[in-house]
């Protein structure tokens, strides 16, 4: 027989999404439950940019100057290589916030970070390898969840539900919730080169005839992303790794050679990309919000931001009712029409450099030039805020509200 816990609030997924979420409820004075599937969060190759409006609202929670002090590199301009031409292309520098950049962070060590700042609040409980399989119904309407922990199955009575499970959220498919798929023309092979003493310091992206190629820096390794035309996995391994590894050669920034530490298949993940978003966001007692709501490209990084600035504004709607035991359809409907404006903008914007650059490279045969629009932005410097300014702060960035604390 399943155990039976309760909760006001049980969110499902402990990525930026669902442990943001968890902290400012609980914060808020809100019985909040936080379950993750995984033993830990050390797994690679997830979004790993933290934006300067995810580091304001750490700077508003009285955070930031600890978040800080985690390992991490900083990265205050954006540039590109068209064949041989290096276009700045987003300065963060300018951006009207406490951290002008963005912060490339293994996602783990912010993750543990929300956790330890959320497990400071009685009212907040974190279920490691527990995962939410099924919704429970209730009079109605979504009463909590039923999951697999590591003692056999929980049944969680919740006056609020939140999915914020991924992209491949179960609690999305089991909630019946339509979804719109605006398709994506890459897939992304991710993969390790070790960083050497000499190499720059710079994350890179390089697009040249047929290839877009990027290297974000860890420290002590480059995490390096191969863009591929969508499907083309099968046929990339087929043709063998000594033809992968001369394919990147010409690539890197580096010795020629490093392509070598690539000796293995295992070493190379593949991350399938998706663009596409809820119609509705929530059903009586379920609300859906980061990659669960709305999967990101990955085009600009910004996946962890929209996840972050869903939490807050879900937080802001709804600590309040939540603190009262309740959670009406009106408050979950207004967090969907917050949101849902800046995630079609930023998804539009997506889909255009989708279509329009990334499209095009990957078929391109001849010389590549950069489109026109990136060397006017390159040539100008007040230009360059734009971009920065839509890529490190959002089209609508939040901010926590004066929800009392708990």
């Amino acid at each position: 027989m399943a155990k039976t816990i309760q909760t006001t609030c049980c969110i499902a997924g402990g990525g930026p999404a669902g442990l943001m979420l968890g902290l400012l409820l609980a914060r808020a004075g809100v019985d909040v439950i936080v379950l993750e599937k995984h033993a830990d969060f050390l797994r690679d190759f997830r979004g790993d940019t933290i934006h300067p409006s995810t580091m304001q609202i750490m700077h508003e929670l009285g955070l930031l100057d600890e978040f800080l002090k985690l390992p991490h590199q900083r990265v205050p301009v954006f540039t590109a290589q068209f064949g041989t031409e290096r276009l700045p292309l987003a300065d963060f520098s300018q951006l009207p916030v406490r951290a002008p950049f963005i912060a490339m962070m293994p996602q783990w060590d912010f993750l543990d970070f929300l956790t330890r700042q959320a497990r400071a609040y009685p009212n907040f409980r974190l279920f490691m390898k527990t995962e939410a399989t099924a919704l429970v119904q209730k009079e109605g309407r979504i009463g909590g969840v039923v999951a697999i922990g590591p003692d056999g199955p929980i049944e969680i009575h919740a006056a609020l539900t939140v999915a914020a499970d991924g992209r491949d959220s179960e609690l999305r498919k089991s909630s019946r919730l339509p979804v719109e798929d605006f398709g994506a023309p890459m897939d992304v092979l991710w993969f390790r080169l070790s960083r050497q003493p000499g190499d720059t310091d710079q994350t890179q992206a390089r697009f040249d005839a047929g290839h877009i190629f990027i290297m974000l820096n860890r420290g002590d390794y480059w995490q390096c992303a191969f863009v591929i035309p969508k499907g083309a996995n099968k046929q990339v391994r087929g043709a063998g790794l000594v033809s992968f590894r001369d394919s990147l050669r010409p690539l890197l920034p580096l010795d020629p050679s490093r392509a070598d530490e690539i000796n293995d298949w295992e070493q190379v993940r593949l991350l399938a990309v998706q663009v596409n978003r809820l119609r509705k966001w929530w059903l009586p007692g379920i609300l859906c919000i980061g990659d669960a709501a709305h999967a990101m490209s990955p085009v600009g990084g910004v996946g962890v931001n929209l996840a972050v600035q869903d939490a807050v504004a879900a937080a802001n709607e709804l600590g309040n009712p939540l603190r009262a035991g309740h959670a009406l359809d009106a408050h979950l409907e207004a967090v969907q029409r917050r949101r849902a404006w800046p995630t079609r903008v930023t998804q539009r914007l997506q889909l255009l450099i989708q279509d329009n650059v990334i499209a095009t490279t990957l078929v391109e045969k001849g010389k590549l030039r950069p489109p026109l629009m990136l060397r006017l932005i390159a040539a100008t410097p007040g230009l360059r805020r734009l971009p920065a300014r839509l890529i490190g702060m959002g089209v609508r960035p939040e901010h926590i509200s004066a929800t009392r604390q708990g």
